[in-house]
C-alpha cells in the first residue's frame, strides 16, 4: 500500500488523536495566547516504517517546528491497530508553581484514546 492510502485510511482516527491531544492541552488552563501551535493532521509529514515485529508497514506522523528544524510531536499507527502519539508544550504549567508541562500525550487502540498530560517538577 502506498504512502497516500495510508495516509486516507488513517485520518478519521488521527483527526480524532490529534483533537485529544489539543484538550489535553486545553485542560491545562494556558491562555490562549500563550499558545501558538496545536497538532493538526495535515500540518504532520508522514512517512512509511517497516514494524519491525510483523514486517508490515507503519504510518509514522512527525510535527515540526518552523521548517522541520526541530521535531515537536510524533503520532505512529502501528501494524496491529495500536497507535501511540506525543506532542511537546514545554512550558511551565499555569496552575501549579511547582510543575513543568513537557507534553501531552494520547494511545489506545481503534477508537479507544487515552490522553494524558507529561507533567514534571520543577527543581528547587
Amino acid at each position: 500500500m502506498e504512502i497516500s492510502a495510508h495516509i486516507t485510511l488513517n485520518r478519521l482516527l488521527a483527526e480524532s488523536i490529534c483533537l485529544r491531544l489539543a484538550e489535553e492541552i486545553d485542560k491545562l488552563g494556558f491562555a490562549v495566547a500563550e499558545l501558538t501551535r496545536y497538532p493538526y493532521y495535515d500540518q504532520a509529514s508522514f512517512v512509511l516504517t517497516k514494524d519491525p515485529f510483523t514486517g508490515q508497514q507503519n504510518l509514522a506522523c512527525y510535527w515540526y517546528e518552523d521548517a522541520k528544524s526541530q521535531r515537536i510531536g510524533s503520532l505512529q499507527f502501528n501494524s496491529d491497530g495500536t497507535f501511540y502519539a506525543e506532542y511537546d508544550v514545554v512550558k511551565p504549567h499555569p496552575g501549579k508553581a511547582n510543575c513543568f508541562v513537557e507534553g501531552v500525550t494520547a494511545w489506545g487502540k481503534g477508537d479507544q484514546i487515552k490522553s494524558e498530560a507529561k507533567l514534571l517538577a520543577m527543581p528547587d
